[in-house]
């Protein structure tokens, strides 16, 4: 089959939602839902805003829990779509309808339950949660003075992990089921499980220019200035530090 070439304002393949909760100066909670994620071993990756109240709490205590909802969740994802913790709200976020919301926990209806090993708290009703530490943070798009200190990457270790009985592959005591844990799953601003689409989501409402990034005219550049390569010879390329 023969492709064609686009220029997508965003590249959300599929990932797991995930709840990303984290406590600020005076122990309040703060909720986020982010799909920037993935996991190698007990180490994960996610992916974060830096203007958000997650951020700076991530920077001050080294702290979160990313809690994996699952597809019965996602009323309550969606109930803390465009909801920032920071105030004022950011240009950026004002720009795509966010407001701000003090308890999250509350707006979302779900229940916060203390952790064993960090502040943060879990929440009750997400069949996975993991509590986790940062080791290091990685900005995004260093190279370019536009984008430099927009987007953050944080690289945490986990210390714990918590499941709902239900979904532990039965006889058992370190393995999750995979036909018992389905996942929410957010695929170009939807919602999904690992079947069909759920329902509507909040989050799809905004347009998707809104989150283009300077890489994609950027990548435009480059090409009409690269000089042609003979069919099958590979570009040479810069190891990433």
């Amino acid at each position: 089959m023969t492709h064609v070439e686009i220029e997508p304002n965003i590249l959300y393949f599929g990932t797991p939602v995930v709840l990303v909760s984290t406590a600020d100066a005076d122990g309040n909670p703060n909720l986020a839902p982010i799909s920037s994620a993935f996991w190698l071993g007990w180490r994960g990756v996610i992916g974060v805003g830096a203007s958000s109240q997650t951020v700076r709490n991530l920077r001050r205590t080294g702290e979160c829990v990313l809690n994996l909802p699952s597809a019965h969740q996602a009323d309550a994802v969606d109930r803390l779509a465009r909801t920032t913790g920071t105030t004022p709200v950011p240009e950026s976020k004002l720009r795509r309808g966010y407001r701000y919301e003090p308890d999250k926990f509350s707006l979302a209806g779900l229940t916060p339950v203390p952790s064993s090993t960090v502040a943060p708290p879990r929440v009750a009703e997400c069949p996975v949660a993991m509590e986790t530490v940062v080791e290091a943070i990685h900005p995004i798009a260093a190279d370019d003075e536009d984008q430099c200190g927009n987007i953050l990457c944080f690289e945490v270790r986990v210390r714990k992990v918590h499941v709902h009985p239900e979904i532990r592959l039965p006889g058992t005591t370190d393995r999750i089921d995979p036909d018992r844990w389905r996942p929410l799953i957010m695929s170009f601003q939807e919602f999904y499980g690992l079947g069909g689409k759920l329902r509507r989501s909040e989050l799809a409402q905004i347009p998707e220019h809104l989150y283009r990034s300077p890489d994609v005219d950027r990548a435009r550049r480059e090409l009409d200035v690269r000089p042609a390569e003979p069919y099958g010879r590979t570009p040479s390329m810069t190891p990433m530090a």
